[in-house]
């Protein structure tokens, strides 16, 4: 069931009863599964089943249309749901309760029943993600493919990114890849691979345990494969709808193999020092940078830095275009090798 009117002569909390009052009369054949229902800032209501709210989007499925409406957070003014949530606040704290709008103050939401409650502010609720959601729904994943070529040289270009996430209740596993090759006439082809499985289990107050594998190959470096296993502790000290800012630091076991087969590979000890910026509320913009620094335990002086920007914008039907920088700098790499290698990709996506 889907209702979406406008009443200039009601308010908000009118029409909040009104949408409850023909919810009553649907039916309890239907109200079984659009159950939910949001009153926007413009009086606009709109019932349905609510998927998701995350990054400052609300995500809500209805029988009117094919697609799930996705509206930005700050333009919904109350939130009625009986089904029960995983919550997370803007301070980190995570919750299994249910989820209404305080009736006293409309810019306010109650987490919980009578029995155990809070009241919070609407702005201060980061996450929402119905604990009934299946497997398949918790998923997320991003494709993107970039392609140039140059009929002088017959320099072909091909990049392309991958992304897969999961969302548990208190932990997330998240996988990227992104891939460049290049070839050309009279010239050896040149390839780059960089791939991360990412770990994280979720502590109180927006404290979090990660747990993280790097592998990276690249010409410019020599690299035939660098396997880089750490893990540690980190803590977002910004978590809201429009940015978080996250540190983290712990230890990593890097392992090296060479292009160069005379060349033979090692191991070696590191600490890392990390740091993460991730913006989305810049209408279909979204921003994300991160830098982590390895200074190496094992080997004096040795230090290594890797460096990602990404910035997105959406397009319909949940396309986009993305612009990456990617960045590894080593100040001791091997014999012959750069100390940097970069790659700078554009490319267009879909999002699942």
């Amino acid at each position: 069931m889907f209702l979406l009117f406008h009443q200039p002569k009601f308010n908000a909390r009118n029409s909040s009863i009104l949408a409850f009052l023909l919810l009553g009369f649907s039916g309890f054949d239907r109200i079984s599964a659009q159950t939910d229902s949001l009153i926007l800032s413009n009086g606009n209501v709109i019932v349905g089943e609510i998927k998701s709210m995350d990054r400052g989007i609300i995500q809500i499925e209805t029988d009117y249309s094919d697609s799930d409406f996705k509206i930005e957070w700050d333009h919904v003014s109350e939130i009625y749901s009986p089904r029960t949530y995983l919550i997370t606040l803007f301070d980190g704290t995570r919750l299994n309760q249910t989820i209404n709008t305080n009736p006293a103050n409309p810019h306010q939401i109650i987490i919980g029943d009578s029995v155990s409650s809070r009241v919070i502010d609407l702005i201060d609720l980061v996450y929402i993600n119905p604990l009934d959601k299946n497997f398949i729904s918790r998923l997320s994943a991003a494709v993107s493919i970039g392609y140039n070529f140059t009929k002088s040289n017959n320099l072909s270009q091909l990049s392309s990114r991958i992304a897969l996430g999961y969302l548990a209740d208190f932990w997330s596993l998240n996988g990227s890849l992104d891939l460049v090759v290049s070839t050309q006439d009279d010239a050896e082809d040149i390839g780059r691979a960089d791939g991360l499985i990412s770990f994280k289990y979720f502590l109180k107050h927006d404290w979090y345990l990660i747990g993280k594998a790097d592998f990276l190959s690249n010409d410019e470096q020599k690299l035939a494969l660098r396997s880089a296993f750490s893990g540690g502790l980190g803590k977002y000290l910004v978590h809201t709808n429009r940015v978080q800012l996250g540190i983290n630091a712990g230890g990593v076991w890097n392992n090296e193999t060479y292009t160069d087969e005379t060349i033979e590979g090692k191991s070696s000890q590191e600490i890392f020092l990390g740091g993460q910026f991730d913006i989305f509320d810049m209408g279909d913009l979204s921003l994300f940078t991160s830098v982590t620094v390895y200074p190496s335990i094992s080997e004096s002086d040795r230090v290594r830095t890797d460096f990602k920007f990404d910035l997105k914008y959406d397009l319909p039907l949940d396309f986009y275009i993305n612009l990456g920088y990617t960045l590894n700098y080593d100040n001791q790499p091997v014999e012959g090798a750069s100390k940097s290698d970069y790659v700078l990709q554009t490319t267009v996506g879909w999002d699942l």
